[in-house]
């Protein structure tokens, strides 16, 4: 697998990254022995950026990594670590705490969690708004300097926040939502990113499955996962999103690619300085996902591929109200 740096001042990474959260959280049950063989399996086909947040699942995630990180060599690996979001025992989200103490706080349990003596990129996971987001970052500046944190780097914030951050300390990259179904990134925050020398890591590449070409009306999803929420997975906005899904697949099958794996490439064509992140808990998920790395898209196909799913398309927010009132990215 090729590599490339992350951002203007970023690590060396691979260029897709492995997203760990479905391993133990929002996705409904998981099988820890087949998440652990699948954590295997991406580091032996040279994925290098491991995306955590110490949220999910409770700190589950971490400890489920740390278990794994002891089968290879924990320098050759760059763990991203997402903080700051509140939990309640149910598993509920009670909001975000990025003041400096609380990011203190939070990255050593993290450590603690993931049996490491630093992590390589840290990053709040929403901005906080009681708490300016120079204060954040000036601590997690602390802890690079205090040798617990390599690299900053910021999660689903817009362009006004992402300016504000980088005057404080070096950002090497935003984690964010961005699919051929969540675009919103190209209007603003992309080209301020661009500007800055800050890199992406692109999340939901495949709308948490609703993209991949295996989901369909009569897909379940149970009580804890998020789907049974998401206003793109419930009633008409389904079925109109799901004719985007059939209009794609038949792009696909005459590239002789899978669905997934021409959502997945259509991200990766976005730039160099895009890194999608695969949210694969099984090896057989992992294993189509990567075929991706060998889809090249020609301005014929990107031109199939956006009029088959047209910018703005999709039906319903990606998240429920509740959800989005926390993305400082949709204002």
């Amino acid at each position: 697998m090729k590599t490339h740096q992350l951002g203007k001042t970023g690590p060396v990474v691979s260029t897709f990254g492995l997203g760990c959260m479905g391993m133990s959280d929002m996705y409904g049950p998981s099988d820890r022995a087949e998440s652990l063989a699948t954590f295997d399996a991406a580091v032996e086909q040279g994925m290098t950026l491991i995306d955590t947040g110490d949220f999910y699942g409770m700190g589950h995630n971490e400890m489920l990594i740390g278990e794994a990180l002891k089968r290879h060599r924990r320098e050759d690996l760059v763990l991203s670590v997402k903080t700051g979001a509140l939990r309640d025992p149910a598993g509920g989200f009670l909001g975000y705490d990025s003041r400096p103490a609380a990011l203190k706080n939070f990255i050593a349990y993290s450590l603690k969690r993931l049996g490491v003596d630093y992590i390589d990129i840290y990053r709040p996971s929403r901005l906080d708004p009681d708490v300016p987001i120079e204060d954040s970052i000036g601590a997690i500046a602390e802890m690079v300097q205090a040798g617990y944190v390599r690299h900053i780097g910021l999660s689903e914030v817009g362009a006004a926040t992402i300016r504000r951050a980088a005057k404080v300390a070096p950002i090497v990259d935003l984690q964010i939502e961005y699919s051929l179904i969540s675009r919103g990134i190209e209007a603003e925050i992309l080209p301020t990113c661009r500007e800055l020398g800050i890199g992406i890591t692109a999340y939901g590449v495949l709308s948490r499955g609703l993209i991949s070409g295996h989901w369909t009306k009569d897909s379940a999803a149970g009580s804890r996962d998020f789907r049974a929420m998401s206003p793109r997975f419930q009633g008409e906005n389904l079925d109109a999103n799901l004719a985007l899904v059939e209009a794609l697949r038949a792009v696909a099958e005459a590239k002789g690619a899978t669905t997934a794996q021409t959502a997945i490439a259509w991200v990766a064509s976005r730039g160099p300085d895009i890194v999608p992140l695969i949210g694969a808990r099984r090896r057989d998920r992992l294993t189509e996902a990567l075929g991706a790395l060998k889809v090249s898209l020609t301005p014929a196909d990107l031109a199939a591929i956006e009029a088959a799913v047209p910018k703005d398309a999709a039906a319903g927010e990606r998240y429920a109200p509740a959800m989005m009132a926390h993305l400082d990215s949709e204002r």
